[in-house]
């Protein structure tokens, strides 16, 4: 019996696995970055209730209420779908994970010039996806750089405990979480090229710092997904999707995580 093909290489898995993090290139053609740039340039002049709520008339002290950040596209826009179900993308999360991946959320970030960035933060302290973790695939749409707020990694944070966080700067943070990396820790910059993929698991503690630049918007699509064999999953992701398209309700996770079930985890993803 042959051994399947793997989208990722043995150095690739290595590295996801010791640093919690890997840069994929090319698993978006040309043409897929510019349907997603006009995609989200068109819904960039709407509203969307419960989705993507800009301030649309005259000026404002904080370009985050003209560009807030989509949440769950794929549930309005059949382009967002489609990509979040991007073949390449689950045949990768297919090799990281050992096992078929299931689609949680889509989300699309601006972040125009000047614009705050997210303080650090692990993901699967929202998504709660057990047994197993949530991965992210991060895409950049434009390059990513440390001046216009590109993504920030902790390495090696990838089995760190999910921890309670504290509260972030909210003069440089527009969520409200922050988590200390451990001792003997820093964040890194993930400096990307348009298209790029950056996976990473949901213990990463990650973050971004502000977009310093006056000119550069830093766009990103941005999807989470949980692996076949998780039961559970906070209800805020729910329906997951198969790469067909098939809807999966896992049942909800009802563990209050590190912080009890009294803290208010204001759904920032």
């Amino acid at each position: 019996m042959s051994t399947p093909l793997k989208a990722l290489t043995n150095e690739q898995l290595a590295h996801f696995e010791r640093e919690g993090y890997v840069i994929v290139k090319g698993l978006f053609s040309q043409e897929d970055l510019q349907t997603i740039e006009n995609t989200f340039e068109e819904i960039s002049h709407m509203k969307v209730p419960g989705h993507f709520e800009p301030e649309l008339g005259g000026e404002t002290d904080d370009p985050l209420k003209r560009y807030p950040r989509v949440m769950h596209p794929h549930r309005f826009n059949e382009t967002a779908m489609k990509y979040m179900l991007h073949k390449p993308v689950l045949e990768a999360l297919a090799d990281l994970y050992g096992e078929e991946a299931l689609a949680a959320q889509s989300m699309f970030y601006y972040k125009p010039p000047g614009s705050r960035g997210q303080a650090l933060h692990q993901d699967n302290f929202y998504l709660q996806v057990e047994p197993g973790n949530c991965i992210a695939a991060w895409t950049a749409v434009d390059a990513a750089t440390e001046e216009n707020g590109g993504l920030l990694v902790v390495p090696k944070t990838g089995d760190f405990a999910l921890t309670c966080p504290d509260v972030a700067d909210s003069n440089e943070s527009f969520t409200t979480h922050y988590v200390k990396p451990p001792k003997d820790e820093k964040a890194i910059p993930a400096i990307m090229d348009k298209g790029d993929v950056l996976f990473f698991n949901g213990n990463l503690i990650h973050g971004s710092y502000r977009n310093k630049t006056k000119d550069q918007f830093r766009r990103a699509f941005i999807c989470h997904y949980a692996n076949a064999s998780a039961t559970h999953i906070s209800n805020h992701y729910r329906p997951l999707f198969r790469q067909d398209g098939t809807a999966v309700d896992l049942e909800v996770n009802p563990d209050g995580g590190p912080c009890g079930v009294e803290f208010d985890m204001a759904y920032p993803h």
